[in-house]
């Protein structure tokens, strides 16, 4: 696996210079942002409820439009004009319960027309990545929780993206499928040589993950501070337990506590998760 400093330290990607988004005169999600991910990194979002986290990352998918500033992706005005590929990965699996796994997994395939003498043989590859080549023809309601989130995320990589984005995607699930997922995860992002921005509520979880953990405060949302998890990969439970994680989760929860008291006193209310 690649270093911290090797993962963040590829050019920029995405680059957002002085983004703000409001949805009227008073609810206003986020505050000017400049925030560049950078190629191979594993970028991950935190902070109190209100911040703008998910509002951050749906504009970092091109999903909404900011009020002002401006992004690039891979150089480029629109994220689709490079020929790179986004994936989002939603809190929620989002399958759709009369179709089998294959057939949810297909989806977006089939959106764009992808012949199935193709895309067949790429779900059966996405399927095997993330641990699921048996249970194609199963409707979801015969998987666990967690293995339908793995599905979730094999309909993500069957279309090969080159940015992976995840809105908390493991926050519904109990602490061991959590982190056997992350584990999982790990292994992905460096087999597949992803670029991830990944939301989380849980800061262990931010640690164990990242190589660089931003942290953003509410009221509006806001960047207040980034942190680098300087350890190397590959990361297992000897981590998880190390004076170091410890170290690193101790600042990290400091520095949220600090970003939920800084709201700003001229701020109005109406910030976004």
């Amino acid at each position: 696996m690649p270093s911290p400093d090797e993962a963040s330290g590829g050019a920029p990607i995405v680059a957002l210079e002085g983004v703000a988004k409001s949805y009227d005169r008073v609810t206003h999600a986020l505050a000017r942002v400049d925030l560049d991910v950078r190629g191979g990194e594993f970028l991950t979002l935190v902070g109190p409820s209100g911040c703008g986290k998910s509002t951050l990352l749906r504009l970092i998918a091109g999903l909404a439009r900011p009020s002002a500033g401006a992004i690039r992706w891979w150089g480029e005005p629109r994220p689709d004009a490079a020929g790179e590929r986004i994936a989002f990965v939603f809190q929620s699996p989002t399958l759709m319960p009369w179709a089998s796994v294959a057939t949810n997994v297909r989806l977006p395939l089939d959106l764009a027309h992808v012949a199935r003498a193709e895309a067949d043989p790429r779900v059966d590859g996405a399927l095997q990545t993330v641990g699921l080549a048996d249970t194609g023809m199963r409707l979801p309601r015969e998987l666990s929780g967690g293995m339908q989130m793995r599905a979730s995320i094999a309909r993500a990589l069957v279309t090969k993206p080159a940015l992976l984005l995840m809105d908390e995607p493991f926050g519904a699930l109990d602490e061991f499928t959590r982190q056997r997922l992350d584990d999982e995860l790990l292994d992905l992002w460096n087999a597949q040589a992803l670029t991830v921005v990944f939301v989380t509520h849980s800061l262990q979880e931010a640690v164990f993950l990242s190589t660089r953990v931003v942290v953003m405060a509410a009221h509006p949302g806001r960047i207040v501070e980034t942190c680098r998890i300087d350890e190397p990969y590959p990361r297992n439970e000897a981590f998880r337990v190390s004076p170091a994680f410890a170290g690193h989760a101790a600042r990290l929860s400091a520095s949220v506590a600090k970003a939920g008291a800084s709201a700003l006193p001229d701020a109005r209310a109406g910030g976004r998760r």
